[in-house]
């Protein structure tokens, strides 16, 4: 499995499992475990997913030390500032049935509840995460769904090491993501298969036949050689060792600029950060 740095002590594995609506938890918990013995050493899951209790196990059942799977939670919409966000991290680690993880995002930058004055609450709550990174709590500090102005808008002390946004073939916000890089930010993808919607077009399905890969392991092979970490869900047991299957290809410079091209607003499935309704 190939990392990325994210600091000194610190190397995300550059795919991992992405665990959004895998709301039953005996469904979640039996996909983690695949996805382990499969070879993944990176799990994604959210306060907001309500399978973090899920994930634990799985991790613990596995017999992998924990030390060598790479695990991300995230904040839920619900908290913001400093007591609310100690008081849900300490919730998180409990279901999760740890002491640490290794990456804990903001989940979204200004939820509705939050909106009037997300901006002092993000810096509030980013403050009470960098604490917890002191205590060694948190290995790595970042964020998710932050668009360029988001991240302009944070003070931090301890630089933010993840954005986590929606990215594939069809859609990617380019002004955020030359940020992050400009910036030493790692961006991780979610939704890099488009949720299925962009497996059958015509130009990804001719890469497919091209390099002898599956549409999907092109568009998660795409992700990674525009340096972006792909998250994918599957429940299925092959699909999930087959989306690990892509580190023994890359795609041309000419065959990446064809895929960017599919890329437009339109592409977007997702909320969007600043409008989202929730």
């Amino acid at each position: 499995m190939e990392t990325i740095q994210l600091n000194e002590n610190v190397f995300i594995p550059q795919i991992g499992l992405g665990t959004w609506k895998l709301d039953d938890l005996e469904v979640a918990k039996k996909c983690v475990l695949a996805a382990i013995q499969s070879g993944y050493r990176h799990i994604d899951t959210a306060m907001g997913y309500g399978n973090e209790e899920a994930v634990g196990q799985a991790i613990k059942e596995s017999g992998i030390p924990r030390d060598q799977i790479f695990v991300t939670t995230k904040l839920s919409n619900d908290f913001r500032g400093r007591e609310e966000t100690l008081q849900a991290f300490e919730d998180s680690l409990k279901r999760l049935q740890m002491d640490y993880v290794d990456l804990f995002l903001i989940h979204w930058p200004a939820p509705k509840k939050y909106r009037e004055n997300y901006v002092e609450l993000n810096n509030e709550t980013y403050a009470a995460m960098e604490e917890l990174y002191a205590l060694g709590k948190i290995r790595a500090l970042g964020v998710s769904n932050f668009m360029k102005h988001h991240l302009e808008e944070l003070s931090v002390k301890i630089p933010v090491s993840v954005n986590q946004i929606e990215f594939h073939p069809y859609y990617a916000d380019w002004q955020t993501i030359q940020y992050c890089q400009q910036h030493h930010i790692v961006i991780e993808g979610y939704s890099p298969l488009g949720r299925g919607q962009i497996l059958s077009d015509p130009l990804i399905l001719e890469l497919a036949s091209l390099y002898h890969k599956t549409p999907a392991q092109i568009c998660l092979r795409y992700a990674i050689d525009n340096h972006i970490i792909p998250l994918p869900k599957s429940q299925t047991l092959e699909r999930i060792k087959e989306n690990l299957d892509i580190f023994d290809f890359s795609l041309k410079e000419t065959d990446i600029e064809r895929l960017r091209s599919l890329s437009s607003e339109n592409g977007k499935i997702g909320s969007h950060p600043d409008f989202a309704d929730f």
